[in-house]
């Protein structure tokens, strides 16, 4: 009896100890990712407008920014995807593999919104709109995504991507596939939910500048409340109001916008000569 007794609350122990295991090794990938990005983009930052360079280079800052800004946000998912896998039976080899094959799944869909975001910028810069110049439309341009973004804060798409977001336990049920494949494509089905979530907060980073440290920060920030706090899904709207008042004071007066580089100080920028 006394065996039967104590072996409950050992189980628990190994289950939580588990767990505070995958959460130190997210929290240790993400601030590794932090220190990296640091010195990979550190002094690239020129404000709007400033040069995705070349795809290389972008691809491997944007990998980087990737597990910096998204990874904390899902440690409720690994969480309960390490749970439901034990359930299952699975040994702690099969464990990693699948969490991580599930990780790689996100992964990808962010990977696609970036290579998206690069040809659209490639396109762009290829045309070279006079009109984006920053002493003509560019402050007008780089607040109207900033309010954009604040504005599909309030809409449904938004509210449902962010319901999946926060519910892992119900997508996981939902979406269960097996294998390391499934885990693959269940992580993809998440990423793109996230996607569908976060895709104007990203697309804030293009319009302020896609090597500025503080609004990566400051997003990374709005994101990670929205999806793990207790009552996240209601900073939407203090967060819409922050996009809404930012947008319209980069446009109307630029200069005194803060964490805003002026382009103009800076050679090279395509949309501002």
């Amino acid at each position: 009896m006394m065996t039967s007794h104590t072996s409950a609350p050992a189980a628990d122990r190994s289950r939580r100890m588990s767990a505070t295991g995958w959460t130190i090794v997210i929290v240790g990938i993400s601030l590794a990712a932090w220190l990296a990005t640091l010195l990979w983009m550190g002094g690239m930052d020129e404000g709007p407008g400033t040069p995705l360079h070349r795809f290389p280079v972008f691809l491997t800052g944007w990998i980087l920014m990737l597990v910096a800004m998204m990874l904390p946000s899902e440690l409720n998912y690994v969480s309960a995807f390490y749970a439901m896998l034990r359930a299952r039976g699975a040994g702690t080899g099969e464990r990693t593999a699948r969490i991580s094959a599930f990780l790689s799944g996100y992964g990808v869909a962010w990977v696609m919104y970036g290579l998206g975001a690069f040809l659209l910028d490639a396109v762009v810069r290829w045309l070279k709109p006079e009109v984006l110049g920053w002493q003509r439309y560019g402050p007008l341009c780089a607040g109207g995504v900033l309010v954009i973004a604040g504005l599909f804060q309030l809409t449904s798409l938004k509210h449902v991507c962010l319901k999946g977001c926060r519910s892992p336990l119900s997508f996981l049920a939902q979406h269960w596939r097996s294998g390391n494949k499934g885990a693959l494509a269940m992580g993809f089905r998440h990423g793109v939910d996230c996607v569908g979530c976060c895709w104007a907060m990203m697309g804030v980073m293009f319009a302020v500048g896609a090597m500025s440290l503080p609004w990566m920060a400051l997003l990374t920030l709005f994101m990670f409340a929205e999806k793990v706090f207790p009552k996240g899904e209601k900073l939407t709207y203090p967060i819409a109001i922050f996009f809404v008042v930012m947008g319209a004071w980069i446009a109307a007066s630029p200069d005194t916008a803060p964490m805003l580089k002026n382009p103009m100080l800076y050679a090279g920028i395509c949309f501002t000569r």
